[in-house]
C-alpha cells in the first residue's frame, strides 16, 4: 500500500535503493531525465537536470556526480575555491510529479576537491551530529515537521469562514482542500511519511484577496530521513501553487494580529527501535534531559530557526507562539511542549466500537515532545543539527533533571495570577541580532567534536547581524505600513 511508485515496483525500502535499481526502474519506466537535487544557503532545494541519452551515462550520472560552484551557493565559500561535487544518495530518489518528461529526482550530498564531505554542508553537519548522539549515548534521534503555510487567493464570496477560526474547517467553508490533498498525495508518492493534514486557525480576508492557513503533520522518521522529506514537500508545495496559479507562503509572519506559521519540531530519541520519551507510563528521565538541553541552548538554536526579522514579529506574547524558555504538558505557549500520548485509558477506540477486541499494540510509541519557536525561514537541516545537540548536551549535562524540574510550568502558567513566576523565567531573542549574539555565546557546543565549523558558525552570525534588526520589533511593531512592508521583503523565505 505504500503510495511511493519506486517502493512499489522494487519492493524494497527507500534505505535499500541501490544504483542498479535505479537503473532497472528507468529503462522500465522510460525515464528521460535526472535531476539533482541540493539545498543551497537559503534553504531551497538548487536543480541539475540531464538528459539520459545511453545506459552507460545515466550509470555514470548515478555514480560520479557532477561539479557545482559552492560559491555560488553558500556564502562562507570563496570563489577561487568553490569547485564542488554533488553526489546522488539513491534512497532519496522520488519520481517527479511533475515533469511531462518521465524523470527520477534525486538529493545529493556535497564533497569537497578531496573526494571528502563537505565539512560546512548543512546536511553533512546534520550527518555529524546524529552520530555524535548515537556514540555518546546510544540513542538514535527521531523528529517530524509540522509544515504551516498560508495559501492566498482571490476571494470567494460563497460560505465565508469565521477571522481566526479556521483550525480544522472543511470545505465549503476552506477553500483550499482539494489542493491540500493533492500536494499530501504528491508529497507520499515523493517518499514524504506523512500524518495528516488540516486547516488551520489563521484566516482572513484583504480587499479581494483571501488567505487561508493550513498544515501538514509529517510522521516521526529517522533524523537525516525527517529533514529531506520537508525539503521536498516545501518545494512540491510550492510548484503545485504555481501549477494551480495561487500564492503559497511559508512565512512566520504575513500581516498584523493574525496568526503567523511556525515549523513546530517533535522529537523522540529511541533504542533498538523502542521510543525511550516514556518510562512505566510517564515522561522519562531521558526525554527530561533532553528537555533540559533544548531550553539551555534555546536562544542560539533561534540562529538556524529563526533566520529573518519578521520571525521575531511572530515570536510575542498571546499568539500561541513562544516566549519564554520554558516547558510543560499540552500549553501551547511554552517553547517545548509534551503533547498527548496515550498514556491514560488505551481503550478509547472500545467505547467507540463496542464490538472490537481489546488493542495489544504499543501506545508509548507515539510520545513525542515538541520544540515550538522554529518557523519557515529555517534552515531545516542546520535547525535539526542544532537540535540534535541540544539533545545530547541535556543528556550528558550534569544537572539536566535539576534544570528540567526549574523550567517545567503549570499549564495555566500564563494566567495573570502567576505573573510573578512567569518572571522567573528566561526570554528567547527578541531579533536576529539577539539570536547571532547568543550563537557567539553558546557556539562551543556546537563546534565541539567538529560538527559545526566554526567558520560557519561566524558566517551564520555576521549575516544575522547585518540585517540590523536589534531595536527594530519595539520601533514598528505599531506601525502596520512598516510591518507591511517587512513583510513583502521576506514573503518567499526558506
Amino acid at each position: 500500500m505504500n503510495p511511493n511508485p519506486l517502493v512499489q515496483y522494487l519492493n524494497k525500502s527507500p534505505e535499500f535503493f541501490t544504483k542498479e535499481d535505479l537503473i532497472l526502474y528507468a529503462e522500465d519506466h522510460n525515464i528521460g531525465m535526472i535531476n539533482f537535487r541540493y539545498a543551497g544557503e537559503d534553504s531551497r532545494l538548487k536543480t541539475l537536470s540531464f538528459v539520459i541519452n545511453s545506459r552507460k551515462h545515466l550509470e555514470d550520472i548515478l555514480t560520479l556526480g557532477e561539479r557545482v560552484d559552492g560559491s555560488s551557493l553558500f556564502s562562507h565559500i570563496e570563489a577561487g575555491s568553490s569547485d564542488l561535487y554533488v553526489v546522488p544518495r539513491y534512497r532519496t530518489a522520488f519520481v517527479n510529479p511533475f515533469s511531462e518528461i518521465p524523470a527520477l529526482d534525486i538529493l545529493c550530498s556535497y564533497f569537497n576537491k578531496d573526494g571528502l564531505p563537505l565539512e560546512s554542508s548543512p546536511e553533512y553537519i546534520l550527518q555529524k551530529a546524529h552520530k555524535a548522539l548515537q556514540e555518546e549515548t546510544g540513542l538514535s534521534f527521531h523528529v517530524m515537521g509540522e509544515l504551516e503555510y498560508y495559501i492566498i487567493s482571490e476571494k470567494q464570496e460563497l460560505f465565508e469562514a469565521v477571522d481566526q477560526r479556521g483550525y480544522h474547517e472543511s470545505s465549503p467553508f476552506t477553500k483550499w482542500e482539494n489542493f491540500r490533498r493533492e500536494a499530501m498525495l504528491a508529497i507520499a508518492q515523493s517518499g514524504g511519511n506523512l500524518k495528516y493534514g488540516h486547516c488551520e486557525v489563521g484566516n482572513f480576508s484583504v480587499g479581494n484577496m483571501e488567505y487561508e492557513q493550513n498544515e501538514l503533520e509529517f510522521a516521526p522518521s529517522p533524523l537525516e530521513d525527517a529533514a529531506d522529506q520537508l525539503m521536498i514537500a516545501k518545494w512540491i508545495l510550492r510548484t503545485l501553487a504555481l501549477k494551480h496559479k495561487i500564492t503559497i507562503t511559508f512565512a512566520p509572519k504575513i500581516t498584523v494580529g493574525k496568526a503567523g506559521s511556525g515549523l513546530h519540531i517533535h522529537t523522540k530519541l529511541v533504542k533498538d527501535d523502542k521510543n525511550q520519551m516514556l518510562e512505566d507510563g510517564k515522561l522519562s528521565d531521558t526525554a527530561k534531559k533532553a528537555i533540559a538541553g533544548y531550553l539551555e541552548l534555546a536562544p542560539s538554536l533561534t540562529a538556524f530557526g529563526n533566520t529573518i526579522p519578521t520571525s521575531y514579529f511572530r515570536l510575542v506574547p498571546h499568539q500561541e507562539a513562544p516566549t519564554n524558555i520554558c516547558w510543560g504538558d499540552r500549553n501551547r505557549s511554552v517553547l517545548v511542549r509534551v503533547p498527548l500520548g496515550w498514556t491514560g485509558n488505551k481503550n478509547m477506540y472500545l467505547h467507540a466500537n463496542p464490538n472490537e477486541k481489546p488493542f495489544e499494540g504499543a501506545f508509548e510509541e507515539r510520545q513525542t515532545v515538541e520544540f515550538r519557536c522554529p518557523d519557515g525561514s529555517a534552515d531545516i537541516y542546520l535547525l535539526l543539527a542544532g537540535l540534535t545537540v541540544a539533545a545530547r548536551h541535556g543528556l550528558t549535562m550534569e544537572n539536566s533533571l535539576e534544570y528540567a524540574q526549574k523550567t517545567y510550568v503549570d499549564v495555566n502558567i500564563f494566567a495573570e495570577k502567576h505573573a510573578n513566576r512567569v518572571k522567573e523565567l528566561r526570554q528567547l531573542p527578541a531579533s536576529c541580532w539577539e539570536s547571532a549574539e547568543y550563537l557567539e555565546k553558546q557556539s562551543s557546543y556546537y563546534t565541539e567534536k567538529n560538527i559545526f565549523p566554526q567558520g560557519l558558525i561566524d558566517s551564520i552570525v555576521l549575516k544575522l547581524k547585518k540585517l540590523n534588526d536589534k531595536t527594530l520589533r519595539q520601533e514598528i511593531s505599531n506601525d502596520s505600513n512598516a510591518v507591511m512592508e517587512l513583510v513583502k521583503t521576506y514573503f518567499n523565505c526558506g
